[in-house]
């Protein structure tokens, strides 16, 4: 395959797995109302940023993650005041997860099936706890300076954040291990997935 079919195909991927997040935010979610009008989440469209990480590259899985969920905020009432965040957070997300995937681990240069396992999981941990992490200081200080709202009620809400996001993020974690790891064999048997090349 050339490279720009390659570009093309992933460009392609890229898109159904933004659809996927948008879907999984959008319809597959358990609202949890908070107070002012506000509101977190449970939800599993993490799982798809992170498996598009581990597929395709971070920057492929963090733009799918953070396009798909943010038309998922604009398209919201409740979560369209922090869409910038949405796509800022799941570009990190999708990063780290290839970072420690691609960069560190090789797993697109590995046959074994035990190596891919273990380091496909340490990665998604990686840029799920990023999230776990950074979702509700950035949620706190996004609130507070840039919404306007009172110290108190950004505190109150970055505390319910912190629980949502760690719920999700073990869901997550649980569900990409299942899925990557199903879906590789298939991938690499379908050339869509390349082994023992360089990225």
């Amino acid at each position: 395959m050339n490279t720009q079919n390659s570009t093309i195909s992933k460009l392609a991927q890229t898109a159904l797995l933004a659809a996927l997040c948008y879907v999984a935010f959008t319809f597959l979610q358990i609202k949890i109302p908070v107070p002012g009008g506000d509101a977190t989440s449970l939800h599993i469209g993490n799982a798809f940023c992170v498996l598009g990480a581990l597929l395709l590259g971070g920057w492929y899985g963090g733009l799918a993650g953070a396009v798909g969920m943010t038309i998922a905020d604009l398209m919201d009432p409740v979560y369209i005041t922090v869409a910038p965040k949405t796509f800022v957070l799941k570009l990190c997300i999708g990063l780290i997860t290839g970072l420690v995937a691609h960069k560190i681990a090789k797993i697109n240069e590995s046959t074994d099936r035990k190596y891919v396992f273990k380091w496909s999981l340490i990665a998604s941990i990686a840029g799920l706890a990023f999230n776990v992490i950074a979702d509700p200081i950035v949620g706190y200080f996004y609130k507070q300076f840039i919404l306007g709202q009172p110290q108190k009620l950004a505190e109150a809400l970055a505390k319910m954040s912190a629980v949502a996001t760690l719920i999700n993020a073990i869901v997550s974690v649980i569900l990409v291990a299942i899925i990557y790891n199903a879906l590789r064999p298939a991938l690499i048997k379908s050339h869509i997935l390349v082994i023992n090349s360089k990225e």
